[in-house]
């Protein structure tokens, strides 16, 4: 079958569906992209829009000619369409970012001081770090091990925390590592019943799952345009105003100002805008937001329903071929069977991770990833401690004093991903433990590569 006849096999055309790559050998293969979680390829809807739009694109805001206001009013309609598809409530805004990580530092630095913010340990850095801001406290929670567990030490967490002042949960609607769901209505409603506000990091779920902040009672979410099929550098942080429109703008500048004016003492006296305006200093990437909005349009037209159904028989598929290799063991928070997105991290007895990624990658065009996933504290938790057999490759990410090596594979799929995707992989994690390696690997720049002046003995 070609690769084009496979790509037909995914519900959304994508970018880069008949690429070609090279193997150690020399020959080129179809390449089957499953990193999904890491960077989604750019929706074909999404890249034509950006196209029609290009002859006409212009400054945003203020500006008076024909460029200017078209380009504006395209801003403007994206805000409304992410709006939509996360179903806000009256009176939620959304204001456009670099990405996650953007989002979730700027609600940091409008928090009131003496915020006290909570975090379990399992979640992304993006999630873990930003909290460590001046006049802000941050607890974190130990990995929980089911979804009543979190929901319970949650409640445990808040009850004893008395101190008058605000108070924040951040967390995640699906792990970067294990794909798992959490259960996120039941925390909200959690952290709502002790008066604690609730971010949700839904950077792995939006692209997978229908996300309504009305029904989930959230306060912010916070997702990135380039998992969600749309390139060029674009976020969103959106909900409550009114700690936002309190804060200081996240960046001074251009746009965020109402008025500027000198004082009689040589001062400068600033009025900032309130609304979306106040977090989005300088030249907005009009580019970004319009990617977003086409990306939203394009999966809430696609429909959830068949998004989701098609997406649990893969991950089914996955789990299955997977458990049917004795020297696979699949990483999981809340045990076999959890429901998850199309994420999946595992290591191979007698193999490291990084070794085995690269004999994926030169061997059979097929793109993972492998590394503690920028979630350290969790892959260590699922690991144990337990090292990866040691390789002429280590893990590219450092290890703690003491650790050898300890990494996992990453498999990550989602709406543009041909079924024969999933069962090469399977066809070529089969092989790998059975027959090893072909080539011989090598350390080079922090990556396992394939010496191909080398085949394995």
């Amino acid at each position: 079958m070609s690769t084009t006849a496979t790509a037909l096999c995914a519900p959304l055309a994508v970018l880069g569906h008949d690429v070609r790559v090279p193997l150690a050998t020399g020959e080129k293969v179809g390449y089957a992209a499953l990193d999904y979680a890491a960077s989604a390829p750019a929706l074909q809807r999404v890249w034509d829009d950006v196209a029609a739009y290009a002859p006409y694109y212009g400054s945003v805001h203020r500006g008076a000619g024909y460029l200017s206001q078209l380009s504006t009013d395209l801003f403007e309609q994206s805000r409304r369409t992410v709006a939509d598809f996360l179903d806000l409530r009256e009176g939620d805004q959304v204001v456009f970012t670099r990405a996650t990580t953007d989002s979730l530092n700027l609600l940091a630095g409008a928090l009131p001081v003496g915020t006290r913010v909570y975090a379990f340990e399992t979640e992304h850095h993006a999630s873990l770090l930003p909290w460590r801001h001046a006049g802000l406290t941050v607890e974190y929670l130990r990995a929980p091990r089911s979804h009543a567990e979190a929901v319970a030490a949650l409640d445990a967490a808040l009850a004893a925390d008395s101190a008058p002042g605000p108070r924040l949960l951040c967390v995640t609607g699906a792990s970067n590592v294990t794909g798992e769901l959490w259960p996120i209505a039941e925390l909200t409603a959690t952290a709502h019943r002790h008066g604690a506000r609730v971010v949700l990091d839904a950077a792995q779920l939006a692209p997978h799952h229908r996300l309504s902040v009305r029904e989930l009672d959230v306060d912010w979410v916070a997702f990135s345009g380039h998992k969600l099929y749309a390139p060029f550098g674009a976020g969103v942080l959106a909900g409550r105003s009114d700690w936002l429109d309190a804060a200081e703008p996240y960046l001074a500048g251009g746009g965020a100002s109402r008025t500027v004016a000198r004082e009689a003492d040589g001062s400068v006296a600033v009025e900032w805008h309130t609304g979306p305006a106040r977090h989005e200093a300088g030249s907005p990437n009009v580019i970004g937001a319009y990617a977003i909005a086409s990306a939203c349009r394009a999966l809430t037209e696609a429909g959830f329903d068949v998004l989701e159904a098609r997406e649990r028989a893969l991950v089914e598929r996955l789990t299955a071929g997977l458990a049917a290799i004795p020297e696979v063991k699949v990483l999981n928070l809340f045990g076999e069977g959890s429901a998850r997105v199309g994420v999946l991290s595992f290591v191979v007895r007698g193999w490291n991770s990084s070794h085995f990624s690269a004999a994926l990658s030169a061997e059979y065009g097929i793109g993972v990833r492998d590394g503690l996933f920028c979630a350290h504290p969790l892959v260590r938790t699922l690991l144990g401690g337990e090292e990866a057999a040691p390789s002429e490759c280590g893990a590219p990410e450092p290890s703690l004093p003491g650790e050898r090596s300890l990494n996992a594979i990453r498999v990550s799929f989602g709406a543009g991903t041909p079924e024969e995707h999933v069962e090469r992989f399977l066809a070529a994690v089969r092989t790998l433990v059975t027959d090893g390696a072909r080539w011989t690997y090598r350390s080079e720049g922090g990556r396992c590569v394939a010496d191909t002046g080398e085949r394995a003995a």
